[in-house]
């Protein structure tokens, strides 16, 4: 059994300052990082002491606790459920597309777990393969991931209901000995069947796993092909029935956990990787220090498994730190209405919720009063984080009005798997300005540096980078590709992570980022960022949401286009609507933005994450060559965006109207 190492808390807390507060943490993180993180993972059990805290020599730009043997797994499982928390809720599964809820404990988790485990062992995964996990929001996907980390086995998540193609493309990365599956997944309007897209992605795929298990969901269960796939249920109640029971193996350290594939990817995708021990250790320590959640308490990060969030926030960080966590299978509208969120706050006793501010967007356009909010009980309700898109000040304080908990905007990246910047609840909340996503996190030497590398003035809009080492749990490199990384993160700005957002550090000290940089759009040679203009255009008070883009313009070389979406019972014609937005820009930002052309739409065309696909939107207005986004939630969204485009007879169907 592994064990807490080298000091107890009260020899920790004589010989360092205590977190007291940001500033002092943020500044004894840099006095001392390595003692900073040796001292945070104390909260983590471990087979075997590190070596190193660090290891600069090690790996792409060095490696965090090298030498050291642990298991993510049995910290995230078998600590609680073979102590105190035993019989504590460590999973609530909350399924309005089904009708369905479940609770499971630490010692549940540990049963289910096990058992799957023990199929994965019995199909042949071992310490070092990869298992390809294509499943809907069910405990199965959770149980999944840790069955993989407690054999020392390479999890990679795909979203479910991914096209076959980009499937292919990934087993094809990973090498997969087994892919764990469902029959479909439930959306709320409809089924959508997973084995067949399983299937002709493995026809596609070059690689062929050994094994597929596959979990039959009763709405819609499938044929199992024969000699390959394996009955989830009856694999796992047969491992199950038998009492056997399968021991954390010990990993090192910098061993890979998992692979993730960034979204959006074409070609040969670009895998993330997690590593065990540093991943733990900023997890952990994020759970209270940063989003202020104590162990035993139910946090919710309404996001997916499929993404990063899922990873970090909904299976991790809070098992890892002893809290019950929240996995959800609907949407913030339509299951069945806007109020959903609410209920399942009050239901469940949350007392922090993560998620997207589009989320907040779709509700607030179904229910800008915020009523259904009032037919619940949120007073265990503490705080609402948002991160995953730039929160706009209007929909921050929109939130704020209806549920009277504080509003937090954060930033990170599938990159980083935890926040890079935040307003840090348990270190204690600091004064922070709407459209800012708060203060660097200790780890993070947060630069803004122009094209050159140079850094700029506060307040001046550039390239937002990270000082290298990048701290625990950031990918250490991407997966069989080491120089790939370099190329794509390391070598444009020497010394420096390069993230691809841009903002600015203001004179306080605050973060704003407020775009990727390749939405940053030149007009006549000035530099504007996209989310400025969307920041002015969402304070309208008819407007739910928006986008702007650049489009080709040949005096200007690009004009801002922006598109809004209207809330319910609007009386005044979009017409109308659009004359205000186009004033109110350039009011607020100047005739320099070039800000001439609005459109109003029914919706915009998002990830199934909820993230807006801008970049798609612009090549449809430049009439540039486009593929499919894979992770499209409703493909006939694009089709719309072309028919509005078309109606005002801008980008690719007339001349713009730039100014």
């Amino acid at each position: 059994m592994p064990s807490r190492l080298l000091f107890n808390q009260e020899t920790i807390d004589a010989g360092r300052p205590k977190l007291s507060n940001y500033h002092a943490g943020y500044e004894r993180w840099k006095k001392d990082p390595e003692g900073f993180w040796a001292d945070a993972a104390q909260e983590i059990d471990w087979f075997t002491p590190w070596e190193k805290v660090f290891d600069p020599d090690e790996g792409v730009y060095g490696r965090w606790f090298t030498g050291a043997l642990c298991n993510t797994c049995y910290n995230a499982i078998d600590r609680h459920a073979d102590g105190e928390r035993g019989d504590q809720p460590a999973l609530i599964f909350d399924s309005p597309v089904t009708d369905t809820k479940q609770s499971f404990s630490f010692k549940d988790m540990k049963v289910e777990v096990s058992a799957l485990a023990a199929v994965l062992q019995d199909s042949g995964v071992g310490k070092g393969d990869r298992v390809i996990i294509y499943m809907p929001m069910v405990p199965e996907a959770v149980f999944a991931m840790l069955a993989c980390a407690r054999i020392g086995a390479v999890h990679s998540v795909v979203f479910g209901g991914f096209a076959s193609a980009e499937l292919a493309t990934r087993i094809d990365d990973a090498m997969p000995k087994v892919i764990i599956s469902a029959s479909c997944g439930i959306e709320p309007s409809r089924v959508v069947a997973y084995k067949p897209l399983l299937d002709d992605a493995i026809k596609i795929a070059r690689y062929k796993p050994d094994r597929c298990v596959i979990l039959q969901r009763e709405v819609q269960p499938c044929n199992l092909t024969e000699g390959r796939d394996i009955d989830y249920a009856e694999a796992v109640a047969s491992a199950r029935a038998t009492g056997r029971e399968v021991p954390c193996l010990p990993v090192a350290a910098i061993d890979p956990l998992y692979i993730l594939y960034t979204s959006g990817t074409t070609g040969r995708p670009k895998g993330v990787v997690r590593d065990n021990g540093s991943h733990m250790v900023a997890l952990k320590w994020s759970m209270w220090n940063e989003y202020g959640v104590k162990p035993g308490e139910v946090f919710w990060a309404a996001s997916d498994v499929g993404w990063v969030v899922g990873h970090s926030y909904i299976v991790y960080a809070p098992l890892l730190h002893g809290c019950t966590t929240v996995l959800f299978e609907g949407k913030p509208v339509g299951t069945p209405d806007a109020g959903t969120f609410w209920r399942v706050i009050a239901e469940h006793g949350v007392v922090a919720l993560f998620t997207a501010p589009t989320a907040l967007r779709a509700i607030k356009a179904q229910d800008p009063e915020g009523v259904l909010s009032q037919a619940y009980d949120l007073s265990k309700f503490r705080t609402l984080f948002l991160a995953g898109e730039r929160a706009d000040p209007d929909t921050v304080k929109w939130a704020e009005g209806q549920i009277k908990v504080p509003v937090i905007d954060h930033w990170w990246q599938t990159e980083t798997g935890s926040p890079i910047s935040h307003n840090p609840v348990g270190l204690g909340m600091l004064s922070v300005k709407y459209g800012s996503s708060g203060v660097p996190m200790p780890g993070y030497d947060v630069r803004i540096l122009d094209d050159a590398g140079h850094e700029v003035e506060a307040g001046t809009l550039g390239n937002v980078a990270i000082k290298l080492p990048l701290p625990p749990a950031c990918l250490p490199t991407l997966w069989n590709a080491d120089q790939r990384f370099r190329e794509a993160y390391l070598v444009e700005y020497p010394g420096y992570y390069k993230t691809a957002d841009a903002g600015y550090l203001d004179a306080d000290g605050l973060l704003f980022i407020m775009a990727r940089t390749d939405d940053i759009i030149n007009v006549a040679g000035h530099r504007l960022s996209t989310g400025g203009m969307e920041e002015v255009i969402a304070e309208h008070r008819d407007v739910a949401e928006c986008a702007v883009i650049g489009i080709a313009d040949e005096m200007k070389g690009q004009v801002p286009c922006g598109f809004l979406v209207l809330n319910a019972g609007v009386a005044r014609t979009p017409a109308e609507v659009e004359a205000e937005i186009v004033a109110l820009v350039r009011k607020k930002i100047g005739p320099v933005a070039s800000f001439k052309i609005a459109v109003t739409v029914k919706r915009l065309p998002k990830t199934r994450s909820g993230k807006i696909l801008r970049g798609t939107m612009q090549s449809i207005a430049n009439n540039k060559e486009w593929k499919l986004p894979p992770t499209i939630d409703d493909p006939a969204i694009l089709d719309e965006i072309a028919a509005a485009l078309s109606q005002h007879g801008i980008g690719a169907w007339g001349p713009s109207n730039g100014v």
